[in-house]
């Protein structure tokens, strides 16, 4: 019966180590595995994974073009057809639309982010809309409903 106090490792469960460099008697000694000469059989030998061998590497040879804007704003974007879809499914409780709500209703995925309600669609519902951007059209659209649209900060 075997217990933790009396296990044994199976046969052929743990190999010898590689013993390289300790004389020729040994198959592993003189060159130590490493071959005859050349960069890699030298000590300390290390080449970076994008070494293309002196040859002008591929990040060089790529032109640069382009350019990256640090300031951008990455709005999340909610339609208004996508407001009033939510609406007459009695989403909003007293027609109050705002980020937390967006959230819960997962038309949002981040709350951290900033949200911009953009005008693809009709509007037919007066909702209080707060959001941190609005496209002209959607604020139109929502205001001539009898809604209001608040922008934060």
């Amino acid at each position: 019966m075997k217990h933790i106090g009396n296990l044994n490792i199976p046969k052929g469960a743990v190999k010898s180590k590689k013993r390289i460099g300790r004389g020729q008697g040994s198959g592993k000694g003189g060159t130590s595995t490493r071959g005859h000469k050349g960069q890699m059989s030298r000590r300390g030998a290390s080449i970076p994974a994008f070494f293309e061998g002196g040859q002008m590497p591929l990040s060089r040879r790529v032109p640069k073009f382009g350019f990256t804007n640090n300031f951008r704003i990455e709005y999340q974007e909610v339609n208004v057809s996508r407001l009033q879809e939510l609406a007459e499914k009695n989403a909003f409780e007293n027609n109050v639309v705002n980020k937390d709500v967006l959230y819960n209703l997962r038309v949002i995925r981040k709350k951290k982010l900033p949200v911009k309600i953009l005008g693809v669609g009709e509007l037919t519902v007066a909702l209080q809309v707060t959001a941190d951007a609005f496209t002209q059209t959607a604020k139109n659209k929502i205001e001539s409903n009898g809604g209001s649209a608040i922008v934060n900060g």
